[in-house]
């Protein structure tokens, strides 16, 4: 009886080796961002999305500039199109107060 006890606690320690924690990386920009900024959290994202992380992407708005979410649409949906060889889309953009969120999950690999 004690014996077998013991091989599951040890598989179960085995298992608990393998194991992947998938974590969520947050990515912040506003909807008036540079060029040079943008491929900075492209990459950002590329590096978050390689080590096997969901990817948070949320554009913050101030003031008046929520009028202007359509520009902010267009540029999470201009971020999953260069990104969509790395990642799915798993929630599409959606307006949370002043913030506009969007989640990418990493493509599984096919062997």
């Amino acid at each position: 009886m004690e014996n077998i006890s013991l091989h599951k606690k040890k598989r179960a320690r085995e298992a608990r080796k393998k194991q992947h924690t998938v974590t969520v990386k947050e990515v912040k920009m506003r909807y008036k961002i540079d060029e040079h900024d943008y491929k900075v959290r492209v990459n950002q994202a590329t590096k978050f999305l390689h080590s096997g992380d969901k990817v948070k992407v949320t554009v913050n708005f101030r003031g008046r500039e929520i009028q202007h979410s359509n520009l902010a649409i267009d540029l999470l949906n201009r971020l999953a199109n260069d990104l969509n060889k790395l990642a799915d889309i798993q929630q599409k953009p959606l307006k949370d107060g002043r913030n506009i969120i969007m989640l990418l999950s990493p493509k599984k690999i096919e062997n």
